[in-house]
């Protein structure tokens, strides 16, 4: 009667598991999506996207978000597909705040032959046709994306690297459809990039041989281009859908 018994107990509780302990697993980290855990809190780490709303963001020269053009939905951030023009439907988005030295980490999902981009130290003081003016960390498909071969420096204009001026090395992008994260850290002149936990280059502001690799560029008709004390950061329309959550920064006391 006893061993009856127990394997009745055992019935029910195999029954009262999920069925599928992949979707658990999933709801799980699907929870901690656009979240700050207690370490980070006490580490100083401030979320830039609540997931649910686009507040402490503006449209790039305006005073109020795009009313199209970008959506969020299931706790992301969706630039969306609008046939590749650089910001010709709801355009870039910044940071209310600007900001010097930070540490920003973001997750990027690209779609096939996809391009955007992260830039930092915005001033917005420039009227450029396309994009706000700013160094930018590149978002793109190196393989379908004909940016990726072009460029005034070899590589330069590859995913993870200084747009247009220093080629991302040594870096490891996750496969297309997966979220890949991104780290911009800045400390006085000094910058990184980051790539999945990997430094993938470094460089000085204002430094010799970053002017001379500016003057070689697309961004020699900027006076002082990247030298700015401070400024904000910038998501880029370039008229592919690209999705990013987690966006989250911390600023030295």
């Amino acid at each position: 009667m006893k061993m009856i018994w127990l394997s009745f107990l055992l019935l029910i509780s195999a029954c009262s598991e999920p069925e599928n302990k992949t979707e658990e697993a999933g709801a799980t980290a699907a929870s901690t999506v656009n979240t700050l855990s207690e370490q980070e809190k006490a580490e100083g780490w401030k979320l830039l996207f609540d997931g649910e709303t686009t507040n402490g963001w503006r449209g790039a020269h305006k005073d109020s978000f795009p009313e199209g053009g970008w959506m969020i939905e299931n706790g992301e951030l969706i630039v969306l597909d609008s046939g590749g023009g650089e910001s010709r439907n709801g355009g870039d988005i910044v940071t209310m705040d600007e900001y010097s030295n930070f540490d920003l980490k973001l997750e990027f999902k690209l779609t096939e032959g996809a391009n955007s981009g992260i830039k930092y130290f915005v001033t917005e003081k420039e009227q450029p046709n396309g994009s706000a003016i700013g160094l930018e960390y590149q978002i793109l498909d190196d393989e379908l994306h004909p940016d990726a071969k072009l460029g005034n420096h070899e590589g330069s204009r590859t995913v993870a690297s200084l747009y247009d001026l220093i080629k991302a090395e040594n870096k490891s992008v996750k496969p297309m459809g997966e979220w890949n994260e991104a780290r911009i850290v800045s400390n006085g002149v000094h910058v990184e990039h980051w790539l999945n936990g990997n430094k993938v280059l470094e460089y000085e502001r204002s430094s010799e041989a970053f002017r001379k690799l500016v003057a070689e560029s697309k961004y020699k008709i900027w006076e002082n281009f990247g030298e700015a004390p401070q400024g904000h950061i910038l998501l880029q329309d370039h008229g592919n859908k690209v999705s990013f959550r987690n966006i989250k920064i911390k600023v030295p006391q």
